[in-house]
C-alpha cells in the first residue's frame, strides 16, 4: 500500500504543515477576546511593480484564466528545475549559524537579479530555518541578535506565525500521512489577480486572502478534504460555499478566493478584522498567524514570492515528512510504510 510520488520532487530539510482545518461559522457566533497586543495594523501599500520584481521567474503554467487588468502581468512559463538543487544544504543545528544562513537567504530573496533556481533554493532553506528557530524559544536571544535591523520585522512575524500554528496542534504528529494530492499551484500573477480583484470588490485585503490561501493549502498545492469536510484551495465547507460562492465552483481558485472575500466581508472584516478571521477558523492562534503572514506580505514585496516557493511538509509521528508535487494517496497511509519506500522524504526526524 506504499505510495510513491508520480514525479519525485527534491527533498529539503523543511518543516511545515498546512491547516486544512477551517470550519466556517455563522458570522453572528460569539468569539473569544483577542487582546490588543494580538492586533496588527492593516497596511495595503504593496506596489505591483515591487511584486513583479520579487516574483520574477517564479510562475508556473496557468490553470484558469486570470482576471484581465492592465495592472497585472502575463504569467511566465515555468523555468526548468536546476540539475543540482542547492536547497539540499544541511540545516544548521546551532542558532548562530542557523540565523546567519537565514540572513543570507533573506538577502537573496530581495535580490532582483537572482535567477529563479537561486530564489527557489533560498526560499526552501528559509522555510525550515524559521520552523526550527520557532521550535527553540531558548535560542531567541542568540538568534535574534544576529538579524539585521532591516530584516527584524519579517523575522519576528515569521517566528510568531510559526509558533501560533504549532500551538494549534498537539505536537506529537500523526502516525499516518493524509489522503491528499499535491499539485503545482497556479502562477503567482494569476493568484495576485484574484486576490486584488476580491479586494477591490469586497474590501478584504489582498494579503489576508493570500495568507489564508498559504496557511490552508500552500496556495493550492494541497488538494484534499479536511477532517471537518472543508474543500478547495480556500477550504470551504460545501454548505458555506453554497451561501457565499455565488454559484461558482468550490475547487476554482477564482471562485473560492472571491467566496472567501464575501465571507470575510459579511463577517465584518472592515470593522473588526480579527473577528472576521476568527469566524473563518475559530482559533486565536489561527487569527494571529494569518495576520502575521498577511502583514509580512503587505510590508515587504519579497515575502509573497518566498511564501509562494515554499513546499508542503507534514508533521508525522516519525518527524517532518515532505510531500512533493506528485504525491497522491487515496486513503491515509502509515507513515512508516511510506518512508520504507521513500526514506528521503523524512526531512527532520522526531
Amino acid at each position: 500500500m506504499g505510495v510513491k510520488p508520480s514525479r519525485p520532487g527534491p527533498i529539503h530539510p523543511i518543516v511545515r504543515g498546512y491547516a486544512l482545518t477551517s470550519q466556517h461559522i455563522d458570522p453572528t457566533a460569539p468569539r473569544p477576546t483577542i487582546t490588543e497586543s494580538q492586533r496588527l495594523p492593516s497596511r495595503l501599500t504593496l506596489l505591483v511593480a515591487a511584486l513583479l520584481i520579487a516574483l520574477a521567474g517564479c510562475a508556473a503554467p496557468p490553470r484558469d484564466a486570470a482576471p484581465q487588468s492592465s495592472g497585472e502581468p502575463e504569467p511566465a512559463a515555468q523555468p526548468p528545475a536546476p540539475e543540482s538543487d542547492p536547497a539540499h544544504r544541511p540545516l544548521a543545528g546551532d542558532p548562530v549559524r542557523l540565523a546567519d544562513d537565514l540572513v543570507a537567504d533573506e538577502r537573496v530573496l530581495r535580490d532582483p537579479s537572482a535567477p529563479e533556481a537561486v530564489l527557489a533554493a533560498a526560499a526552501r532553506r528559509q522555510q525550515p530555518a524559521y520552523r526550527l528557530l520557532a521550535r527553540h524559544p531558548e535560542w531567541d536571544p542568540i538568534a535574534r541578535s544576529r538579524i539585521p535591523e532591516q530584516l527584524l520585522g519579517v523575522y519576528d512575524r515569521n517566528i510568531d506565525a510559526r509558533r501560533q500554528l504549532e500551538a494549534m496542534s498537539d505536537g506529537r504528529g500523526k502516525p499516518t500521512l493524509p489522503a491528499w494530492r499535491i499539485v503545482a499551484p497556479p502562477p503567482p500573477e494569476e493568484l495576485l489577480g484574484y486576490y486584488r480583484k476580491a479586494e477591490a470588490e469586497h474590501g478584504v485585503g489582498w494579503s489576508h486572502l493570500a495568507a489564508i490561501n498559504l496557511v490552508e493549502t500552500a496556495f493550492g498545492r494541497v488538494d484534499g478534504v479536511s477532517t471537518a469536510g472543508a474543500q478547495g484551495p480556500m477550504q470551504f465547507l460545501p454548505s458555506t460555499f453554497a451561501r457565499y460562492g455565488d454559484g461558482g465552483d468550490i475547487r476554482s481558485f477564482h471562485d473560492s478566493i472571491m467566496a472567501a472575500a464575501r465571507y470575510l466581508a459579511a463577517s465584518g472584516f472592515a470593522r473588526d478584522r480579527d473577528r472576521a478571521l476568527w469566524h473563518y477558523n475559530n482559533s486565536p492562534q489561527y487569527v494571529r498567524a494569518v495576520s502575521q503572514y498577511a502583514e509580512a506580505m503587505a510590508d515587504d514585496p519579497a515575502a509573497f514570492g518566498a511564501y509562494y516557493r515554499w513546499e508542503v511538509y507534514y508533521n508525522s509521528s516519525a518527524g517532518d515528512v515532505v510531500l512533493p508535487v506528485g504525491y497522491h494517496a487515496e486513503a491515509p497511509i502509515p507513515v512508516e510504510e511510506y518512508l520504507a519506500s521513500n526514506p528521503e522524504a523524512l526531512a527532520i526526524r522526531r
